[in-house]
């Protein structure tokens, strides 16, 4: 098996395997920079193209190793790790004909940085190690920006004897948080998301009703940055995307409606109602179905603006 990369460098399964090596699976928005930044420390990273060549090539001129598949980036790495939209994809990666397991040396160790269900996290490392490697659940937050700075947040499930491997790593990128075993990871973020999720809702009913009262958006949150409904969305987030007029960019409003399903159905399994939850669930999916989905998630005070005449 082989693959091209950098300068005509062959990457192949035989390859002999040193400590450092780190295969990275899923280039997107969030991928790409934290791929860029773990070779700006120091590691020797390669990946593979999926169905779009533009990261891969982008990363090559940074360094970047090109592999023809999952199972060669695993073939040449001693920590594979995956950054990919949602738990089907995570398998395919791994699990599929060309997946990383089929390339990977015993003992490999798999990051996840995916957000998953912590059902679905479970089970990827039951798998795993069964088939003789290790696992550590380690999603993020942050956006594109913390990812190309390397300042994001990790909430980390994992032993804690396979946390401390992938410690290193994962500071290269960020600030990881141990929360406890495999699973607690995704646990950690899906609580972020429920709260994001729920917040923003807030921020935009909020703001719709001030300015259909006729006050200026301006002073009340000027105001409010100094009360007890401050938040970080209304002071970073929506200057950068609602009051500027644009959505583009940011966190797409189908990847934290993903999200909600997951901590949903997370939710159900363990017979725990959250209605809050479900109905911030249906407003996005409401602005979802208005053709919002690739936007960023604070389109959904474009509900609000409907509804206040305003669109």
């Amino acid at each position: 098996m082989r693959a091209s990369g950098q300068s005509g460098r062959r990457v192949q399964k035989s390859d002999v395997i040193r400590k450092g090596n780190i295969g990275f699976l899923g280039l997107g928005a969030m991928g790409e920079p934290m791929a860029r930044v773990l070779g700006a420390a120091g590691y020797t990273v390669t990946a593979c193209a999926h169905r779009n060549r533009e990261p891969i090539e982008r990363l090559r001129t940074d360094g970047v190793i090109e592999a023809v598949n999952p199972a060669a980036v695993a073939a040449a790495s001693d920590v594979v790790i995956t950054c990919v939209p949602d738990a089907p994809q995570v398998e395919e990666v791994i699990f599929s004909e060309r997946g990383a397991i089929h390339g990977a040396h015993p003992g490999t160790l798999f990051i996840d940085m995916s957000t998953i269900s912590p059902i679905a996290s479970r089970e990827l490392a039951e798998r795993l190690h069964t088939a003789g490697h290790r696992f550590v659940d380690a999603p993020v937050s942050g956006g594109p920006v913390r990812a190309a700075a390397g300042t994001l947040a990790i909430m980390v499930g994992a032993d804690p004897s396979e946390y401390r491997q992938a410690e290193p790593i994962l500071k290269a990128m960020g600030t990881p948080h141990h929360i406890g075993p495999v699973g607690m990871g995704e646990t950690a973020k899906l609580v972020n998301q429920i709260l994001i999720a729920s917040i923003m809702i807030a921020n935009a009913e909020a703001l719709t009703f001030a300015k259909k009262a006729g006050a200026d958006i301006g002073a009340v949150r000027e105001v409010i940055a100094a009360a007890t409904g401050s938040n970080y969305l209304l002071e970073q987030w929506l200057p950068k995307t609602w009051f500027s007029g644009t959505f583009e960019g940011g966190f797409a409003l189908d990847l934290l409606r993903k999200d909600l399903n997951a901590a949903l159905d997370a939710a159900r399994a363990m017979k725990l109602a959250m209605p809050a939850t479900s109905f911030a669930s249906q407003l996005y999916t409401v602005q979802s179905a208005e053709g919002d989905g690739a936007r960023d998630y604070s389109v959904v005070a474009k509900f609000y603006e409907r509804i206040a005449g305003e669109s």
